[in-house]
């Protein structure tokens, strides 16, 4: 592992970013979606600084790379309304179409953003540090899925059809939308995960309101007049801004019949308590992890240590299926550290443009501070650390 002073001359001089990943102009994005309508906000913005650094005057500092919405509680009971209009109550044209028709429409979304792939890509990097191969992969993988979606639902209409017999009674079983679904995602994976939850929300006909993750904001921009072009008006509504100015006011409505959310669970806990019919309330939620790898005495040495590598530190160890605990057998546990650290200490420290790179800058700027205290809790309660470089 590098040192505080090999890490702080990784960051790069403005003239030394690659041109394909440098913001020359900021990305000032003063547009919402509301109703088919791509509206100007001309009120306060949320700077978005990049994790990556910029050294200047031979001091690193954060990179200013745009700015976006800080909308109102005003702008979102907008979207909501918008939303609540096109469901009617289940009676407007979006949650009325055949599935084959809203297939359609998805099919047409996949294929405009193949277009955005590179200029997505390239925000991923810079708004979360995630580096250029993840970044793809995510991309990828998030293109992978809708399909995917949309091949499960083909098959979940044809098998509709059938009959079912149960307990003496013969029926038809057809899937209905729930109703209008706030959908938000986390800022690890901001297209992959937040995508895991609008895009069934909408191909089953629902209407969506949908608020991006705290980071990886700018990079639904290159989505917004997509979404405008191919889903008809009010079908999804994207707003912008803290959550208890925007969020909490459309729970407060009690117009949210679905609310899709990948967080924590004291996030979710909050923010469902704030609905007046919380009971009514269908909630769709991927809340927290604490996974375990247990390595046993049989275990293979070097698998066992390239497994853990990999589920601890991918993408600096920020996924919620991240391995958070490592239960060694006693009679292994020496060779196991020592293994590991040596793997570590092989972990390529740089920019997210880097070949190769493993470990990149963390997007929330009080993060290595919290990190350093729960080292230090960890040693008062009799842990040591063993990596060479690694805080003593």
């Amino acid at each position: 592992m590098a040192t505080l002073q090999q890490i702080q001359s990784i960051f790069p001089t403005l003239d030394a970013v690659p041109e394909a990943y440098r913001i020359e102009t900021l990305l000032e994005q003063r547009e919402y979606l509301v109703n088919g309508q791509l509206r100007i906000w001309l009120g306060n913005m949320n700077p978005i600084e990049s994790p990556v650094c910029i050294v200047k005057d031979g001091q690193p500092s954060r990179y200013l790379i745009g700015s976006t919405p800080m909308l109102t509680s005003k702008e979102s009971l907008e979207a909501l309304d918008a939303a609540v209009r096109a469901y009617d109550l289940g009676r407007g044209y979006w949650p009325m179409l055949t599935t084959d028709a809203r297939i359609n429409y998805m099919r047409r979304f996949v294929e405009e953003m193949k277009e955005v792939r590179e200029e997505v890509v390239k925000l991923l990097m810079l708004e979360i540090g995630k580096s250029l191969k993840d970044s793809e992969k995510e991309f990828d993988r998030t293109v992978s899925y809708i399909v995917d979606t949309i091949n499960e639902l083909i098959r979940l209409d044809r098998d509709s059809d059938k009959v079912v017999y149960e307990q003496g009674i013969m029926a038809q079983i057809r899937r209905v939308p729930l109703g209008v679904t706030l959908c938000m995602g986390p800022y690890n994976y901001p297209l992959n995960e937040t995508f895991s939850t609008l895009i069934p929300a909408l191909i089953m006909g629902n209407t969506v309101v949908f608020k991006p993750a705290k980071y990886g904001v700018l990079l639904i921009r290159p989505f917004l007049k997509i979404f405008r072009d191919v889903f008809p008006p009010g079908v999804i509504n994207v707003i912008y801004g803290s959550g208890r100015a925007t969020v909490g006011a459309l729970m407060e409505s009690g117009k949210i019949d679905a609310f899709a959310f990948i967080g924590t669970n004291e996030g979710a806990n909050q923010l469902k308590k704030m609905h007046p019919k919380a009971h009514r309330l269908r909630a769709v939620l991927g809340l927290d992890a604490k996974n375990v790898a247990i390595v046993l005495p049989d275990a293979d040495l070097k698998t066992a240590v390239s497994e853990c590598l990999t589920g601890s530190l991918s993408f600096n160890g920020q996924r919620c299926t991240a391995l958070k605990m490592l239960i060694v057998h006693e009679s292994i546990v020496q060779s196991f550290l020592e293994a590991l650290s040596a793997e570590v200490s092989k972990l390529g420290i740089g920019m997210p443009w880097d070949p190769n790179v493993a470990l990149t800058p963390l997007p929330e700027p009080d993060k290595c501070k919290y990190l350093t205290e729960i080292v230090e809790d960890a040693k008062a309660h009799g842990a040591q650390v063993v990596n060479e470089n690694g805080v003593q």
